[in-house]
């Protein structure tokens, strides 16, 4: 599964760099994060849970930062298992790209699932996927301005 799209978020590159990197944003943009816990600079460990169709399963994995290029763009890998429903990996490429007092965020993702949830068939999967990737972009897009709303 691939899927790109972007965010026009009304902040400067600075402040979303800073956001794309704070654990209690991404706790509450991720939709069904538990929980996020920094483990090292690159490395977080995370805990969601993620509703396809008529199955729900909690992950537990581990979100890893690579080619970080601040305050423009890094590369997020994460991996998690859910127990009996199957395993969960996937990237997301991020570019920051300043645009007046905005910033227009980039992303190309893809994901893979195995396990009892790939037997769900690949359209209702896409969709879950697409659908989860829209709305932490736009919680985190509110989450920012928020942010730079109070000061």
């Amino acid at each position: 599964m691939d899927f790109t799209g972007e965010e026009r978020i009304a902040a400067p590159r600075d402040v979303v760099w800073a956001a794309l990197n704070d654990p209690e944003i991404m706790r509450g943009c991720i939709p069904g994060c538990q929980s996020i816990e920094r483990l090292s600079p690159e490395t977080f460990e995370a805990t969601i849970k993620v509703r396809f169709s008529l199955l729900s399963a909690t992950f537990h994995g581990v979100l890893t930062l690579s080619n970080v290029d601040a305050p423009k763009s890094y590369t997020l890998s994460a991996e998690g298992k859910g127990g009996l429903a199957g395993f969960a990996k996937g990237s997301a490429d991020i570019v920051l790209e300043q645009s007046g007092g905005e910033t227009i965020l980039h992303y190309r993702a893809k994901a893979e699932l195995g396990g009892k949830l790939a037997q769900f068939g690949a359209r209702l999967l896409d969709s879950t996927s697409q659908r989860l990737a829209e709305g932490f972009f736009s919680d985190f897009n509110a989450a920012v301005v928020a942010k730079m709303a109070a000061g």
